[in-house]
């Protein structure tokens, strides 16, 4: 009984998966989509779901710093959307404001190359979005 966190961007998806105590966040990979094509990786999400036996899922969700919602979040709504008509399985809307900001933060403190960064930033923010959500249960 797993939760998969994810962080959706235009181009990526960064997918994080707690321990099965959901005490934990661990990020797994990022998904490359085309968000103008349809197409979101969900195959892939698929066999992420099956591997780990995923029972929910918690999709960041970008908001302006004023709590409107702007693009990015429309984006997100439609991605969980998408996910609840998939897998018939709980999707929340997890506030993921400053997320990235801070993900690259602490990859910039690790002392993470430009380019390295750039490859595990969506993951990092995914994880970052589980664990906010893991912390608030427990």
């Amino acid at each position: 009984m797993r939760t998969m966190g994810l962080d959706v961007g235009s181009k990526t998806v960064g997918i994080a998966i707690s321990d099965a105590l959901g005490w934990t966040a661990q990020g797994i990979e990022t998904i490359k989509i085309d968000e103008s094509a349809g197409q979101f990786g969900i195959e892939r999400i698929q066999q992420l779901v099956k591997e780990h036996v995923v029972t929910c899922f918690v999709v960041g969700f970008p908001k302006n710093m004023n709590n409107t919602v702007g693009p990015r979040g429309e984006a997100s709504e439609k991605f969980a959307e998408l996910l609840k008509e998939t897998f018939n399985l709980p999707v929340i809307l997890w506030d993921e404001r400053l997320t990235t900001m801070a993900a690259e933060r602490m990859l910039i403190e690790a002392d993470v190359s430009r380019k390295k960064r750039k490859s595990v930033i969506d993951k990092m923010a995914a994880v970052m979005i589980l664990q906010g959500y893991l912390d608030s249960k427990n």
